[in-house]
């Protein structure tokens, strides 16, 4: 089953643990995610369902790349990786 495991920082606002689901995409991981713990949406999804601008998503090592439908394929053992953006200077 693929794994959602997000990044540390995120910890500071809500319990983010590392999620395994049965999943075919990046937003059936996120939501099954999100049914988990409800307060993790509003960090990592806009009020349209799209990924927010300061997020990045990596699946088996390579960035997520529908950041609107979230229709990226996994495979039975990907690991997706939720980071929030950095900046800052």
């Amino acid at each position: 089953m693929p794994l959602v495991e997000f990044t540390p920082q995120l910890h500071r606002f809500v319990d983010a643990p590392a999620c395994r689901c049965e999943a075919t995409t990046l937003r059936d991981a996120l939501e099954a995610a999100f049914a988990a713990q409800p307060r993790l949406r509003g960090y990592i999804v806009d009020e349209q369902g799209h990924l927010r601008v300061n997020v990045v998503v990596f699946i088996d090592g390579r960035r997520a790349r529908d950041l609107r439908g979230l229709s990226d394929p996994l495979v039975p053992d990907s690991r997706i990786h939720v980071l929030q953006a950095l900046s800052g200077g």
